[in-house]
């Protein structure tokens, strides 16, 4: 139907209100206990318009449009209405707004502004009630509320939960939580109040707000999704879990990464540290329940999968990695002829030749694998390319290096070449080929990583009697993973924080027999990225062992001279939007890129590089595939009692003593019965995004042309 508003014709879908009609055609009329996903109560006063022919004015938010209607927003009647509801609502709202949290996305503020100054001076009457800072993530300010209500009906209306409501205390109106706290009113903390609250009566701590602040609004709302590099739709494939539909927890994976599988064992869960559910207790398990949905895929989702017609075009792929596979499986989709060529005998990288197989299954990586090589992929193995742009002249029209990061780092230390002395890698990949290496009695791992911890429960499953870990940084700077740090040590691992190493020590037949070190009171690295440490004298001790390995780093193995522009520690040199290399037509992605990083953050890189490469190759560039389902999100999640005090569920690991005797897996996971309890702590931070954003009225296009 059209209406006219403020001499402008316009059409509004039959029953909508005034107010609907006005602001979906640009032309703003003041308001603020209205909100498009919530029942209208024409409360605030501040969207009162002339309707032609009708006494008075009325109500934008509250009457129907009809046919014909004549509507006059800037009736002085009207505007009469609007000053005297906004200097009733400042009677109680403090009048300085530059010490607010909110300044500037403030809609009080900005309606004021709008309006403008009404003459009027009405004595304040504050609402005197202290911060409630009491709460994990939502803190009430209330002395800020002008009880417009969007926080009440939204806990109700959108969420089903009634965790606050209205309340008379000493005589006035006010916002209060139906308990003695949110936790005790079983609160969701979906945040939904938080969205829809005007004034930051309601608002996140700021430890919350911080690590929102300069992200889009998206990135800001789903954290999780956001911190995972390949950003993954989490709360979806949460939600899917919940209802025990498992293959199609999987689709929604797989649509960004070819590994799900192998990921639920070994990946660094960046998602779990920025989970909100931190500042309640624990995050939701994220990768132990990624792994339980992939444990029970049923390859429906290759059904869904887009698989373009042959380019004519040929690319080939140096290492067969983490990155490497999922380039190649993304080129072949999109219709290139696509080759790799592997050093190794199996294809895998870290996955294959790293990480101890009982942290990850080789069947499960072998499985994985074949899904990419069953796309047609050709894989070469046991082939090394010194010089890739000599594939370019072999006939193929686009080369991507992603050789990892294959060669261990040994420090100039005294002795470093004694019999005994290790390199992460060279161990690591003794054990992947079914040499068992020599280890003695006592075994020290020089290095605080995730690498260093692998080596010594190989060495401790080896039959090592002592193993030490020694590092330069303190316990709380390690980079390894608390929970594997935590396993470690159960193994019996000896940790040693805050040490340097000077020197190995030989006997007369050229074997270790021990090493020199010392504590350290601090150090930092220099701008060519050495190491500068302050000791603490008189701290050096020897420590008698009989093998050292060096778990300090590693880089990646090119061949000198190999045509390409290197950086700092031999990694290839490329351009941050597209992967491309120094040479044209050569890419690179993953750890000979970034440096030893871990399997998602790789298969990250590899994403950019296939859509770069096609754009080089002629193509789109789009490799974004919809694998699962269709999701019915219903937003009125209702209440759950004790929901927010729920602990996160552990999986079942073996017991130290059990797992040291042999290379079978050591954590087991989640059993039937643990799983939709888990994804029932998701917090569902994705539902915050259907909430509509909250507008200025500076938004809309009658106010920007100044009319």
């Amino acid at each position: 139907m059209t209406l006219v508003i403020d001499g402008k014709t316009v059409s509004v879908r039959t029953g909508g209100t005034i107010l609907e009609a006005a602001l979906s055609n640009g032309i703003y009329i003041p308001n603020l206990c209205y909100h498009e996903n919530l029942r209208h109560t024409a409360s605030c006063r501040l969207c009162m318009v002339r309707q032609e022919g009708k006494k008075g004015v009325v109500a934008a938010c509250a009457v129907k449009a009809e046919e014909g209607m004549v509507i006059d927003s800037k009736d002085a009647l009207a505007e009469n209405v609007r000053k005297l509801s906004v200097d009733l609502m400042f009677k109680t709202h403090p009048s300085e707004c530059t010490g607010c949290p909110k300044f500037g996305h403030c809609q009080f503020q900005s309606i004021s502004q709008f309006v403008g100054d009404t003459g009027r001076r009405l004595r304040a009457n504050p609402i005197r009630i202290a911060e409630d800072a009491r709460n994990p993530i939502i803190l009430h300010e209330m002395t800020r509320c002008i009880l417009c209500g969007r926080c009440v009906r939204a806990c109700e209306e959108m969420r089903g939960v009634g965790a606050i409501r209205f309340e008379k205390v000493q005589g006035r109106l006010q916002v209060v939580v139906d308990g003695n706290s949110l936790q005790d009113a079983d609160c969701r903390f979906c945040s939904a109040c938080v969205e829809v609250c005007p004034t930051g009566a309601i608002r996140e701590h700021e430890a919350i707000t911080q690590k929102m602040t300069g992200k889009s609004r998206t990135d800001a709302l789903v954290p999780c999704r956001a911190a995972c590099p390949a950003h993954i739709d989490i709360p979806k494939y949460l939600r899917f879990i919940r209802e025990k539909n498992y293959p199609a927890a999987a689709a929604v994976m797989r649509e960004k990464v070819p590994f799900p599988h192998a990921l639920g064992y070994i990946c660094t869960h960046r998602c779990e540290l920025e989970c909100k559910r931190n500042f309640l207790n624990e995050p939701v398990a994220i990768r132990d329940l990624k792994r339980h949905a992939c444990e029970h895929d049923d390859g429906s989702w290759k059904t869904r999968s887009f698989q373009k017609s042959a380019t004519g075009k040929k690319v080939a792929i140096i290492g067969a990695g983490p990155a490497g596979l999922t380039a190649a499986m993304y080129l072949a989709k999109l219709g290139h002829e696509v080759t790799i060529y592997e050093e190794r005998q199996k294809a895998g990288g870290m996955m294959q030749y790293g990480i101890p197989q009982y942290r990850l299954p080789r069947e499960i990586v072998d499985r994985e694998i074949g899904m990419i090589l069953e796309l047609g992929v050709k894989l070469q193995t046991g082939v090394r390319i010194e010089f890739p742009a000599s594939l370019i002249s072999e006939g193929f029209d686009a080369v991507l290096v992603a050789v990892g990061a294959h060669k261990g780092a040994r420090l100039p230390l005294k002795g470093a070449g004694l019999e005994g002395v290790y390199t992460n890698i060279e161990f690591l990949r003794q054990t992947a080929e079914g040499e068992a290496p020599t280890v003695g009695k006592n075994v020290i791992i020089l290095g605080g990583g995730n690498v260093a911890l692998d080596c010594a429960g190989i060495a401790k499953r080896f039959g090592a009697e002592t193993v030490h870990l020694a590092c330069l940084e303190s316990r709380n700077k390690m980079t390894a993973s608390p929970e594997e740090l935590r396993w470690a040590e159960e193994e019996g691992v000896l940790v040693h924080n805050s040490r340097t190493f000077l020197a190995i020590n030989g006997s007369g037949d050229g074997k270790v027999n021990g090493l020199r070190m010392a504590e350290v009171k601090g150090f930092q690295f220099d701008e060519n990225g050495r190491s500068v440490i302050d000791l603490i004298p008189g701290s050096e001790t020897i420590l008698p062992v009989d093998t050292v390995i060096f778990a300090v780093g590693q880089g990646p193995d090119l061949a000198e001279g190999c045509g390409l522009a290197l950086g700092r520690g031999s990694r290839i040199v490329v351009e941050a939007n597209s992967c491309a290399s120094s040479i044209p037509g050569i890419f690179a992605a993953g750890d000979c890129v970034t440096g030893t990083d871990s399997v998602i953050r790789a298969i990250a890189g590899a994403r950019l590089a296939a859509s770069e490469m096609d754009r080089f190759l002629g193509g789109d560039g789009n490799i974004e595939e919809n694998l699962s389902p269709e999701q019915a999100v219903c937003p009125r999640i209702g209440a759950i009692k004790g929901m927010s005090d729920r602990k996160r569920k552990k999986t079942q690991i073996v017991a130290p003593e059990e797992r040291c005797q042999c290379f079978d897996p050591m954590d087991l996971g989640y059993s039937e019965a643990q799983v939709p309890d888990e994804a029932q702590r998701c917090l569902q931070c994705d539902l915050r995004l259907e909430i509509a954003a909250q507008k200025f009225w500076n938004d809309y296009s009658s106010v920007a042309r100044g009319e």
